[in-house]
């Protein structure tokens, strides 16, 4: 079977309006397309998916749509922008309905997200971007998810600047290199894990 990845784009922006956080987005997808992988995202705002912390909220709740989305990929990419040093609100509700992985571990301690690869990706006009990438990774791998090797890619234009992402002429060379060895490492991780899942956990 074909991998695939699930893109998370957790812009404030909704529908077709122009994004940032989706262009960065779509260059990951791409990046790992050029492994064989089959890709396909979504805009979390544009999904009515409600605070908590289960698979399902009820009451008309679409994160179950996501969540089974996220499921049947073997990678996920989360991108969200830096708002005011931090992911948006948007990148933490997914965080938060994520938490629900941990009432699910089987008896054998494995996690339903074990073998499921992870990439963070980051864009703003402040500082933060690593700080950023550091609350995603920590909450991806607490819910399971593996991370690859490399720095996760980003890019933040002039502190209070007026240029976004989307709107630059050319993706700067190093955001490209990272990019691109992100997408790798994680194709060939995700493989690994596939052929090779992890083990149960013994005693």
């Amino acid at each position: 079977m074909p991998l695939t990845a699930f893109g998370l784009n957790c812009t404030l922006k909704s529908g077709d309006a122009p994004s940032s956080t989706q262009s960065m987005l779509d260059q990951v997808l791409a990046a790992l397309a050029q492994h064989d992988i089959r890709t396909d995202s979504a805009r979390v705002v544009d999904f009515d998916v409600r605070p908590g912390f289960s698979a399902d909220e009820g009451d008309g709740d679409q994160w179950p749509d996501l969540r089974t989305r996220i499921m049947d990929a073997q990678i996920l990419v989360v991108a969200t922008p830096i708002w005011m040093g931090h992911p948006s609100s948007i990148a933490q509700r997914v965080l938060e309905r994520l938490d629900a992985v941990l009432g699910e571990i089987g008896d054998d301690g494995r996690y339903p997200t074990f073998g499921k690869i992870a990439i963070p990706a980051v864009v703003g006009n402040e500082d933060g971007a690593h700080h950023v990438h550091a609350q995603l990774c920590q909450g991806l791998v607490d819910v399971g998810f593996t991370i690859p090797g490399g720095s996760p890619p980003y890019w933040v234009g002039e502190a209070m600047g007026s240029t976004d992402y989307k709107d630059l002429d050319a993706t700067p060379d190093k955001v490209r290199e990272t990019i691109r060895t992100i997408a790798s490492n994680a194709a060939h991780l995700a493989r690994l894990l596939a052929d090779h899942p992890y083990p149960p956990i013994k005693g």
